[in-house]
């Protein structure tokens, strides 16, 4: 098996969304991003697979050698060998890797976040970096756009903290900001117990409308000259937009449901978005 087709294997076997973005780009752009987001779920797998925080810690310390190694020009995981064609030509910095595996390493050492500033940089970290990361992979001529993508990526994690609040509850980890369960009278107890209230349901409204607001920062961030190029992001937010969307009509039942799209809604919407982002 090859770098790439391991990389691909990857993202094809996680049904993420993020996969049916990759599928309209050229071959060349589609196997750097594809190898992008199987580092992504290497070092994510990381975390969600090993039970003892001490092996996980030393797994991430692997990877972060694993990086290095990578920019020394002597990678030696399938993932890392995939990328490294692709490091000069889109500009994949180094740092961004790393705040990643940073971002991982605080799911081994935080379960509760007391305010939204706490919460923000722990998107950055999962989410933002890579958005800026895919920014340098699909294209841009304005520098604008990494704020878009930096935007979009806060967004995508925002929707996934909402969709996955009762598993990650059952898990024992609670992503809402601990001061907005108090001013919306939701304990804490209520998310690990799938207790549903009044004060729930508003608690979600407000997560989803903060959500909203950076889908809105991000389109209002993107020069139209660099649209074209975005495509992919585009085709993502659609997908987590119309999550969100389903999450909203259905009452917010995240406490005991999982939130997705079927696989073939999926590619209509990257379909659309696709032909709406291209020149006519």
């Amino acid at each position: 098996m090859t770098p790439d087709q391991y990389c691909q294997q990857k993202a094809a076997a996680s049904g993420s969304s993020f996969y049916y973005s990759f599928l309209f780009l050229p071959p060349e752009r589609r196997r750097a991003i594809t190898a992008l987001y199987a580092f992504c779920r290497e070092v994510d797998d990381v975390v969600d697979d090993c039970s003892d925080a001490q092996v996980a810690h030393a797994k991430l310390g692997w990877w972060r050698a694993e990086v290095a190694a990578l920019y020394a020009g002597q990678p030696h995981h399938p993932v890392s060998k995939a990328l490294q064609p692709f490091l000069e030509k889109f500009q994949l910095q180094r740092e961004r890797l790393d705040e990643i595996i940073a971002g991982m390493e605080m799911d081994l050492t935080q379960t509760r976040y007391l305010d939204y500033a706490g919460l923000e940089r722990y998107c950055y970290h999962v989410a933002g970096a890579v958005g800026l990361l895919a920014a340098g992979i699909f294209g841009y001529t304005n520098s604008r756009t990494l704020e878009y993508a930096k935007s979009l990526g806060t967004a995508f994690q925002l929707t996934n903290i909402i969709r996955d609040v009762g598993e990650d509850a059952r898990n024992n980890r609670i992503y809402l900001p601990m001061d907005e369960l108090k001013r919306f009278e939701v304990p804490a107890a209520d998310l690990l117990q799938a207790k549903y209230s009044e004060g729930f349901r508003n608690l979600m409204a407000f997560q989803a409308e903060r959500a909203r607001c950076y889908y809105a920062k991000a389109m209002q961030s993107l020069p139209a000259e660099d649209r074209r190029r975005q495509r992919a992001g585009l085709i993502m937010a659609a997908i987590y937009r119309a999550t969100l969307a389903e999450i909203e009509q259905e009452g917010y039942r995240v406490l005991t449901q999982r939130t997705s799209l079927t696989p073939l809604r999926k590619f209509w919407l990257a379909w659309k978005t696709w032909i709406s982002a291209s020149p006519s």
